[in-house]
C-alpha cells in the first residue's frame, strides 16, 4: 500500500460516501477543536448532547493554516475510541508539507478513521491574504484528494460553494475547480453554509450541467444572533439575503427573537432542501447543541428525519 500506511485498518469505520449513497438523507454536526478547557468542556458537552440523535456522522475543523492541527486530530481520534458516532476529520494543505500531511493521515488511520475532509484552506491570520503553497506541500485540494486517496482505503470529501469561492473569478470557473476535484477522487461534498435553498439548488444544477454527480451536502447554521448576519461575507462568501436580513433587522432588539426566527428560518430551509431531494443536511454547531436540537426537532415533528 503507499505511503507505507497499514493496509487494513483496525475496526475499519464506513466510509460517508457509501452512507450518502444509500438513499436516506444523512444529518450530520460539525464541531471545532477547542483551544482552552473551557471550550474543551463546552465541545463535549456538545457532542454528549447531540450524540443520542444518532448523526449519520460529525466532523472535526482545521484550524486557519494548520494552527490546529494536533488538536483536531486528537478529538478526531477520541470520538472514533469513546463515542458512538462516526467521525470525519477535516484536512488542510496549508503550511504543511507532504511528509506532514502523511503523518495525519497515518495517525487517523491508525484508529481506523476513515473519512476525511480535504480542503485547501485559508492562509493563517488573514483568510482573505495571498495563498503561498508550503515548498514542499500541495498547491490545490485536488492534489490534497488524490494524496489521501493514495495512503489507503478512505473516503474523501471536498468543499463546496453555492455563491462561488472567494478567490474564484466567477461561478463557472468555481464550477470546474469543484469538477476537477471530484475527479481526482472525492466521493461527495459538503457546502460552506448559505442560508437562501435556492443557492444551494442552482449550484447542484450547474454540477449536474457539469456531467458531475457527485453528492453535495448542505452545509446549515441557523442564525442565532445579529453578527452571523454581519459576518456573512466572511462566513460563507456570500452577502446574507436582503428579504432574510429585514426580516432579523426587525427583531434586532430582541436577542430571544433573533434565536427563535434563526431556528424557524434553518428549519424551514431544511424542509425545502430535503423535499428537493437533498442527500444530506450538515448542521455547523460553533460546539452548542440548543439550535441544532430545535431545527432537529422541527424537522422530526415533520417527519422529514
Amino acid at each position: 500500500m503507499a505511503l507505507g500506511l497499514p493496509s487494513v485498518l483496525p475496526n475499519p469505520q464506513p466510509g460517508i460516501g457509501e452512507l450518502i449513497r444509500d438513499g436516506r438523507p444523512t444529518f450530520s454536526f460539525e464541531f471545532f477543536p477547542p483551544k482552552t478547557p473551557a471550550g474543551e468542556k463546552l465541545l463535549w458537552q456538545a457532542i454528549r448532547e447531540l450524540e443520542p440523535l444518532r448523526p449519520s456522522f460529525v466532523s472535526i475543523t482545521y484550524g486557519a493554516g494548520g494552527s490546529t492541527r494536533d488538536t483536531t486530530v486528537a478529538v478526531t481520534e477520541r470520538i472514533a475510541t469513546e463515542t458512538t458516532l462516526l467521525p470525519m476529520a477535516h484536512l488542510t494543505a496549508v503550511n504543511h508539507s507532504v511528509a506532514e500531511l502523511r503523518h495525519v493521515i497515518g495517525r487517523l488511520a491508525s484508529v481506523g478513521v476513515r473519512n476525511v475532509l480535504a480542503v485547501r484552506g485559508d492562509p493563517p491570520g488573514d483568510p482573505g491574504g495571498e495563498w503561498i503553497a508550503h515548498p514542499e506541500g500541495v498547491r490545490y485540494a485536488e492534489d490534497l484528494v488524490r494524496l489521501v486517496r493514495d495512503s489507503g482505503h478512505f473516503s474523501v470529501g471536498v468543499a463546496a460553494f453555492p455563491y462561488k469561492h472567494p478567490r474564484s473569478p466567477d461561478v463557472a470557473s468555481d464550477t470546474a475547480y469543484f469538477v476537477r476535484k471530484c475527479r481526482a477522487g472525492a466521493e461527495f461534498a459538503v457546502t460552506q453554509m448559505f442560508f437562501d435553498a435556492d443557492d444551494y439548488l442552482r449550484l447542484r444544477d450547474r454540477v449536474a450541467a457539469a456531467g458531475c454527480d457527485t453528492p453535495i451536502l448542505a452545509g446549515v447554521m441557523p442564525v442565532t444572533q445579529m453578527s452571523t448576519i454581519e459576518r456573512s461575507v466572511q462566513l460563507s462568501g456570500a452577502p446574507f439575503p436582503r428579504a432574510l436580513a429585514q426580516r432579523f433587522a426587525q427583531v434586532a432588539d430582541d436577542p430571544e427573537a433573533v434565536r427563535r426566527l434563526g431556528v424557524e428560518q434553518a428549519g424551514e430551509m431544511c424542509a425545502k432542501l430535503l423535499a428537493e431531494g437533498v442527500p444530506g443536511i450538515h448542521f455547523i454547531t460553533l460546539n452548542r447543541s440548543t439550535a441544532t436540537r430545535e431545527v432537529w426537532q422541527r424537522l422530526r415533528a415533520d417527519a422529514r428525519v
